[in-house]
């Protein structure tokens, strides 16, 4: 498990997230997302409160959105006053009151170290992932079943265009902390052991932007218009999602971007349907040629026609296979015996002229 800081044992990081701490991974992502954006100062330029709001949620997240890192919390969250934790305990004095003849011996059992904290180097990782975005995409029919690769426009946070993400002005590079020496932690010594906290002066990051990129501000990101390629493979249907890894928003501090999920919406074909990998498609037969038989031809997908035997006798829902006329599946034809709502004289003639050679009736078999 992760190595305990000074500060876990006097911070609340489920409250300052708004969450329980039985949360999902995904509720505590959730509810930071929505922090973040409210609070970012992009979002509340001059709001110091706002800003100094927004580090509390991002250093929250940094340890119960991690799950090595929220385990070690957890533990010493249950210890409670035991480790001269949460306000309350140790006797009613807020603070690291510790309750132990050697918390560094506990601390280093608990967590399979030794209890001098971390040694010299170390540094706290406070890189975050990218969020993860969604998109749609309306498909004709016929790309959804062949499949296609296409682009996806979309409007999002994106690595800025100027200092590709660095948050330094072109020419320029971010110098490394000299309160932190680079590190992006600071420690602090309480006797029997050490813990680290983040650097005040570069937030964590072991770096300083002196010269902030014009475009950006200095944050590495920019809201702007691009185009992502996306391979729709044959078979897609309406509400699937695709995944593009790494096309996401940006990371930040060196995280990894997140991922592009695009929802596939197929538009309606007027004459054809889909069931599986399968085409289907109602053909209208009439009673002459349901009855004596035909060869009708019926067309496909991709433009051309194709032959099919309608025997003698077919009835309403009758089902014809054409192999290979539909990417990776078949064409399923379903004969639909078509009843004039007019008949010609001659046609009634015709029609009179069977009814009285027909000496059977289909409801018999109902005793009527």
């Amino acid at each position: 498990m992760a190595e305990p800081q000074r500060e876990w044992f006097d911070k609340d990081y489920y409250a300052t997230l708004g969450v329980s701490d039985k949360a999902t991974d995904k509720e505590i992502t959730k509810a930071y997302r929505k922090l973040a954006r409210e609070l970012h100062p992009d979002a509340n330029p001059g709001n110091e409160a706002a800003e100094e709001r927004f580090k509390e949620v991002s250093a929250a997240y940094d340890v119960v959105g991690d799950d090595d890192k929220r385990k070690s919390y957890d533990e010493v969250r249950r210890m409670g006053p035991a480790a001269g934790g949460f306000p309350g305990g140790g006797g009613g004095q807020p603070g690291f009151n510790v309750g132990f003849d050697d918390i560094g011996d506990l601390l280093g059992g608990l967590f399979g170290r030794g209890g001098r904290g971390r040694g010299p180097g170390q540094q706290q990782s406070r890189a975050q992932a990218g969020a993860d975005l969604e998109a749609e995409l309306a498909l004709d029919f016929d790309d959804a079943v062949n499949g296609i690769e296409t682009e996806i426009h979309l409007t999002s946070e994106a690595a800025c265009s100027t200092c590709t993400g660095t948050g330094s002005a072109p020419g320029s590079s971010p110098t490394s902390c000299k309160n932190c020496g680079g590190r992006g932690v600071l420690d602090d010594n309480q006797g029997m052991f050490s813990m680290s906290r983040p650097c005040g002066a570069c937030g964590g990051r072991g770096s300083v932007i002196t010269d902030p990129c014009p475009t950006c501000r200095g944050s590495g990101t920019e809201v702007r218009p691009r185009d992502v390629k996306v391979r729709i493979p044959a078979g897609v249907k309406t509400g699937q999602k695709i995944r593009l890894k790494g096309r996401g928003g940006p990371g930040r501090l060196g995280g990894p971007p997140g991922d592009l999920f695009v929802k596939v919406r197929v538009k309606d074909h007027p004459l054809f349907g889909r069931t599986g990998k399968d085409l289907t498609l109602d053909v209208p037969v009439t009673f002459a040629e349901a009855a004596l038989g035909a060869d009708i031809k019926v067309p496909t997908l991709d433009g051309d026609t194709v032959k099919i035997r309608i025997p003698a006798g077919t009835t309403t829902g009758k089902k014809f296979r054409v192999r290979g006329r539909s990417g990776k599946g078949d064409l399923l034809v379903t004969a639909v015996i078509e009843v004039p709502d007019r008949l010609s004289k001659q046609q009634r003639e015709a029609v009179e002229a069977f009814a009285a050679a027909s000496t059977e009736s289909p409801r018999a078999h109902l005793g009527t």
